[in-house]
């Protein structure tokens, strides 16, 4: 099975997603996932450096910057 049918069985539920840059971290629901692996995720907390920053209504993050992903 490749990785990317893994992740579109996540969708509507809710995940962690590590980037690349070491910084961010974000958790939120899973709307959607296409074949790059780009990400949409609703309801969605950003955790920079171990703290809760910011709260967005909706974020598109590109598969080419994902480190993980990850249920919770």
């Amino acid at each position: 099975m490749f990785p990317n049918k893994k992740v579109q069985k996540m969708a509507g539920f809710k995940v962690k997603v590590e980037m690349k840059d070491g910084v961010n971290v974000f958790e939120g629901i899973l709307e959607s996932v296409d074949d790059y692996m780009n990400l949409h995720l609703t309801n969605v907390t950003n955790i920079s450096e171990g703290e809760n920053s910011s709260a967005l209504k909706s974020i598109l993050l590109r598969g080419n910057n994902i480190i993980s992903i990850a249920p919770l």
